[in-house]
């Protein structure tokens, strides 16, 4: 009896802890592949699915998704509610702008378009790095003081940045 005395209230204790809803991982996969533009296994999309394995706490939050390193290799994803937690999901064929051949040149002519809910404004620039489709490269505009961006090779000339 003693031994029951002393287990029942460890069951107890533990038992908050296996009824916390896990996160969707599925759902991970879905929002990583809308951020990277591509599904898992594609050139560009994730190397693989979330491990199934992995027991994270629901994220009561929007999952924050952003890019790890550089290289534009891997995508970290973090839910910012407590307890927190924070996930690196590695990219296919390395880089994504690796995939394909630069779209726009260091030092080319580019149009800036600025994007927001319902409007767009552009301006003539200069790309400072090279970048294939989808990349994020450094820009400026042509005005004399203009600020160093950061937008997202569209095509040939035409750089964007979408406004929230």
């Amino acid at each position: 009896m003693t031994i029951r005395r002393i287990l029942a209230p460890v069951a107890l204790l533990a038992a908050p802890a296996a009824a916390q809803p896990l996160a969707d991982l599925a759902a991970i996969d879905r929002a990583v592949a809308a951020f990277v533009g591509a599904g898992a296994g594609s050139p560009g999309g994730a190397a693989m699915p979330v491990d199934r394995r992995l027991r994270l706490a629901a994220c009561g939050v929007p999952l924050a998704l952003g890019w790890y390193g550089t290289r534009q290799d891997m995508v970290e994803v973090r839910c910012a509610a407590a307890p927190g937690w924070r996930i690196y999901v590695p990219l296919a064929g390395g880089a994504r702008e690796a995939a394909s051949a630069p779209l726009v040149s260091r030092g080319d002519g580019v149009t800036i378009a600025v994007s927001g809910d319902g409007f767009t404004v552009s301006q003539s620039g200069e790309a400072l790095e090279s970048g294939a489709e989808g990349a994020w490269i450094k820009v400026r505009g042509t005005a004399p003081g203009a600020q160093v961006l950061r937008g997202r090779v569209l095509r040939p000339g035409l750089v964007g940045i979408d406004l929230p």
